[in-house]
């Protein structure tokens, strides 16, 4: 167990379709996250669940969200290695648990992890990856969208649009 686990109210495992074939995943829980125990369920997750809405035509309930940590990190500071370290089995088998055919990263934390890289998220995103017998899609985390602007914005929605036509493939 981690240190998070100390200042958390709730676990943030995930949400959504057990049997889905396109999960996000992103960095952590925030204050919201923790209160009501589900990920993206702040000003964030309004966002992730309008761009579903816009540029896939689906909302959260036929997807899985998740995170990297599944406890809030302190003053939602950057989550540690030691507890990356610490929470990434439980990824590694809600992956394997839910099976996608698409992954979402979501910011640099999960895109890191997942595509074992130091390279950030700004040369990541743009292409799609291949990821065991997945595909793997890194974007943005709509906190970044949120703050920054209409370009960053635009590059999230073309990533959706990217996972989109995966999607339709399957």
């Amino acid at each position: 167990m981690c240190g998070l686990a100390d200042g958390r109210s709730s676990v943030v495992f995930g949400s959504g379709d057990p049997a889905a074939n396109l999960m996000f995943v992103g960095e952590g829980p925030g204050a919201a996250e923790d209160r009501e125990g589900v990920p993206f369920v702040g000003r964030s997750g309004k966002l992730l669940d309008r761009l579903l809405d816009e540029e896939l035509g689906i909302d959260r309930s036929t997807c899985y969200i998740t995170n990297v940590v599944k406890c809030r990190p302190p003053e939602n500071r950057d989550p540690r290695p030691d507890e990356i370290a610490a929470c990434r089995p439980y990824l590694g088998g809600q992956i394997r648990a839910i099976g996608p055919a698409v992954v979402v990263t979501l910011g640099n934390f999960s895109s890191r992890l997942l595509l074992e890289t130091d390279t950030g998220i700004t040369k990541l995103r743009g292409r799609s990856y291949p990821f065991g017998d997945r595909q793997l899609v890194p974007t943005f985390h709509p906190a970044a969208a949120l703050r920054g602007g209409a370009t960053v914005m635009a590059r999230m929605r073309s990533d959706l649009v990217r996972a989109k036509k995966l999607m339709e493939r399957v």
